[in-house]
């Protein structure tokens, strides 16, 4: 009986060890073409009609795929741009040839940003534009974050080559806070700098799969600083997407000699993704940028006292402050010598005294930015993932993104971001219905320093400003012996800058260099050098609940935690005392439902706190309406807030002219305010003492309504898409500047000046207004020749005196695009011809204010294909017409880009 036993359990086992083995296991193979043109399709989605079996195209359009069902079975191939087709397959004996007819895609891209779940971009709850991989492609820009600014609504500012920062419905600059930037998944900000750091670290231009932009509030779902749009960039899937892929682009910039003599440009772009198995997949991504940056060449005189841009040059006024010269912040008025003199020497007391009833400010002589900025550009990125599935339909990733270089930075002064350094490592598990993801930014400053502190205190190091042989004292004297001369002002201060200027160490000299470097390393505010090594960790996770609320609504919930560290040894931050960390964390529930076949309501709320703020509620309502087939209007409530940035919240930043500092309880006490009172400058200078009252700071809010249209017309040619908006800010954060004694006496409108002199954040107890507009058409013409049209218009209101709210947005703007993607013989031939135009207006920085002229440029493309290694030659330039340009006072000036690229499986 025991023998019995023992033998059926044995044959048990090996039949349940050999069923799966005896099941039958279907081969089949295929390849995948455009019928039209007869390319080969990568990343064509092949799914098993009726079971989870499913697989990609590779880069040569083959696929190869094991079904378990008996044949025949039916494959359902599916890609974006062509018509879906199910094929039944009965046999495996041969490869099969699948044709995908070319479809009008115009509104039919799928989108997930708006709403956190797929959909059509015509049944967008909200505004949001999209680019595809095959936008970029095909658009003229040298790089793809560019080409973001086509886009309808959306503003970006470039501080040089490689730092452009995109916004939309207002407050552009060299740095957003307000505008939310993620990286798959990933807040893309740089932890110190609580802003999106351009280009130099994330994806390249062969591993964006799609890039999503909400414009306006996305806080309900996006989370803090999503006040005025967020920009979602997802790369490409190794499993979807294999095969090497490499762009090499050559090209010349500064070809009118204007700034420095032409030099060449070089970007090299790689992609390698591998699909191992139907399990394991894994790719890898490098880019290498190096050119001779723009440079900031706005050499007009800039008065700090009032904010505002005057008459005058070095040679007319002794004052002189130029935007893009450094080292002139350093003023004095000279009066304090010739008094020293006259109580030395009496018997000119009288002369002098005719010399001194009005101040007599003078500043150091400065340096251009070409005289002291490396020009040398470089931007290294580095990127890989591992992708695991651990079930057919749950894949987990490791992935890794970091980037290295030098580049060029506007803030309250101009940096150069000298051996920058930023990471970002994720692991995160994703589902059709639930997601995990972990996360952790970790920043380093490198060499990175501030132009104009460093300028400053390289003068003081090799002739200090003070003292009886200092700087002023020598021009002092000199001046005053040129007036007894008989000379005239002007000669005379001509005469006393060349004396107190003996010694003055020439530029490219290594006794030059010698002082600069060692200067530019000593920590602000005796150097220049920022510290910082701040790091950011998050992690988020969401799920969808709408299997199991199907009577009820579809239902999303999710939740995440960030931890900022702040970290910059007291060059940056207020953290002498060590590092200071801040926590956040956040949970949002979002319900849509369709009421009617032609209405579907969503609402969503999200909460959110902050350690050192209340908690926010913000909640969002929309309505998708439905007014025939492909055309649906749009109504949206949402409401968005920030709280405080980590630099608002403590920056210290020493600029030997001023101090830039945070809006924590903490710099009360730091800075003495409750027994020596701070006091608005403006009104200082008008006569009036009007103190600060440094009330606690609050997170900012804003309400907006919204409506809008998009629809196929004209037989689904022509997409119109339509907004209008109206919002209301509530607790506005912008930044005021205020005066403080030095001695501590009471505060007199000469202090307006010679006070210690604060930038401060703080909030309006008024409400600021935001409206807009704007409105896009997309024309496919035949032949594949397509038309692009877009205008948008922003403005804010209501903006209390004396506030920098730093909107900066030109009232209207432009964008047209006309292109074709295919055609001459066996439609290899391509072009794109992009225009853009903004108005002019007033721009408010740290740096400086002033107005900015008009803008219009012209990007050019013109490329062939060559199908046998889907391999692209284009021929291009940005700013085709060499106009230079800039937008924002102080910035690079940007001039023409020429190059030439081959790009290898790129399509």
């Amino acid at each position: 009986m025991k023998k019995c036993v023992t033998y059926i359990c044995a044959m048990v086992l090996i039949t349940l060890v050999t069923m799966p083995a005896l099941a039958q296991t279907n081969t089949i193979t295929g390849t995948i073409f455009n019928r039209v043109n007869n390319e080969r399709l990568s990343a064509v989605s092949v799914l098993v009609k009726g079971s989870d079996a499913g697989t990609f195209s590779d880069d040569k359009g083959n696929f190869k795929i094991s079904v378990t069902q008996k044949l025949p079975v039916t494959l359902i191939i599916s890609s974006v741009g062509y018509g879906l087709k199910e094929v039944e397959v009965s046999g495996t004996e041969q490869s099969i040839n699948i044709k995908l007819e070319p479809a009008n895609s115009l509104g039919q891209e799928v989108v997930v940003s708006a709403s956190r779940v797929p959909q059509k971009i015509l049944e967008s709850p909200v505004s949001i534009e999209r680019l595809s991989a095959s936008n970029i492609r095909n658009a003229p820009s040298a790089n793809f974050y560019d080409v973001v600014s086509t886009l309808k609504g959306v503003d970006v500012t470039t501080s040089s080559l490689t730092f452009k920062t995109p916004t939309t419905r207002g407050f552009g600059g060299s740095g957003n806070v307000r505008f939310n930037q993620l990286v798959d998944g990933m807040d893309n900000q740089a932890p110190g700098l609580n802003f999106s750091v351009g280009a130099i670290i994330g994806l390249n231009e062969l591993d964006v799969d799609n890039i999503e932009l909400l414009p306006g509030a996305s806080s309900a779902l996006y989370g803090s600083g999503g006040m005025n749009g967020t920009m979602l960039m997802t790369s490409k899937n190794p499993f979807k997407y294999q095969g090497l892929s490499f762009i090499v682009k050559e090209g010349i910039m500064h070809t009118d000699g204007s700034e420095r003599s032409p030099a060449p440009y070089h970007n090299w772009a790689l992609r390698w993704g591998v699909k191992v198995s139907d399990k394991f997949a894994f790719k890898i991504t490098t880019e290498l940028i190096q050119a001779k940056d723009w440079i900031g060449t706005d050499y007009r005189d800039y008065d700090r006292s009032n904010g505002k841009l005057r008459a005058g040059t070095r040679a007319t006024d002794p004052n002189y402050d130029g935007v893009n010269v450094y080292g002139d912040e350093t003023t004095a008025d000279i009066r304090q010598v010739l008094n020293g003199v006259a109580g030395q020497a009496p018997f000119l007391a009288p002369f002098i005294g005719t010399l001194t009833s009005q101040p007599i400010n003078v500043s150091r002589t400065g340096y251009t930015e070409q005289q002291i900025l490396d020009p040398n550009t470089v931007n290294f990125k580095l990127g890989a993932s591992l992708h695991y599935k651990l079930t057919p339909g749950t894949e987990t990733t490791l992935a890794g993104y970091w980037g290295t270089g030098n580049t060029v930075y506007t803030g309250a002064s101009r940096y150069s971001i000298k051996d920058f350094k930023m990471g970002q490592y994720k692991l995160e598990l994703n589902n059709k219905n639930w997601m995990l993801r972990a996360y952790t930014t970790q920043e380093n400053a490198g060499e990175s320093y501030n132009l104009g502190a460093t300028t400053q205190n390289f003068n003081e190091a090799w002739k200090p400003s003070g003292g009886s042989t200092g700087w002023y004292a020598q021009y002092g004297q000199a001046f005053l012996a040129a007036k007894l001369g008989g000379a005239t002002d002007a000669d005379a201060h001509t005469v006393a800058r060349a004396t107190a200027d003996v010694g003055r160490p020439v530029v490219g000299t290594s006794e030059f260099n010698d002082i600069y470097n060692r200067v530019r390393k000593i920590p602000v505010p005796k150097g220049g050098a920022l510290l910082d090594r701040t790091d950011l960790y998050g992690a988020e996770g969401s799920y969808n609940l709408t299997s199991s609320a199907k009577s009820f609504a579809d239902i999303i919930v999710g939740a995440n935690y960030k931890r900022y560290v702040l970290n910059s040894q007291g060059t940056l931050f207020a953290d002498t005392a060590g590092t200071i960390g801040i926590n956040e964390m956040g949970a949002f529930l979002q319900a849509s439902k369709a009421i009617t076949p032609g209405i579907k309501l969503t609402a969503s709320g999200r909460y959110d706190k902050n350690q050192n703020f209340k908690g926010r509620f913000t909640p969002r309502v929309t309505a998708v309406i439905k007014a025939g087939e492909n055309s649906n209007f749009r109504l949206s409530y949402q409401t968005a807030y920030r709280f405080p940035s980590t630099q608002m919240q403590w920056i210290n930043l020493d600029l030997v002219s001023y101090k830039l500092i945070g809006g924590n309880e903490a710099f009360k006490n730091i800075y003495h305010f409750d027994s020596n009172p701070a006091y608005d400058r403006d009104s200082l200078k008008a006569g009036k003492t009007v103190q600060q009252n440094f009330a606690t700071l609050k997170p900012e809010a804003i309400s907006s309504f919204e409506a809008g249209y998009k629809g196929l017309i004209a037989d689904s040619k022509l997409l119109l898409d339509i907004y209008g908006y109206y919002g209301q800010y509530t607790n506005f954060l912008a930044r005021k500047v205020v005066v403080q004694s030095r001695t501590g006496a009471p505060i007199t409108p000469a202090d307006a000046d010679a006070g210690q002199i604060y930038s401060v954040p703080i909030n309006s107890t008024s409400k600021v207004k935001t409206y807009g507009f704007g409105i896009g058409m997309d024309y496919k013409i035949s032949r594949n020749y397509s038309l692009s049209v877009n205008a948008a218009s922003d403005n804010l209101t209501d903006v209390p005196t004396n506030f920098i709210a730093s909107f900066n947005s030109p009232k209207y703007k432009l964008n047209a695009t006309f292109a074709n993607n295919g055609f001459g013989k066996n439609n290899r031939l391509g072009f794109a011809v992009a225009y853009r135009w903004q108005d002019a207006f007033y721009f408010q920085g740290d740096l400086a204010n002033g107005n900015l002229p008009s803008v219009q440029t012209v990007d050019a493309q013109v490329s062939y294909k060559i199908p046998s290694s889907k391999s692209i030659i284009k021929l291009g330039a940005n700013n085709l017409l060499n106009q230079y340009y800039y937008n924002a006072v102080g910035n690079s000036r940007i001039g023409g880009l020429y190059y030439l690229s081959f790009g290898f499986n790129v399509y």
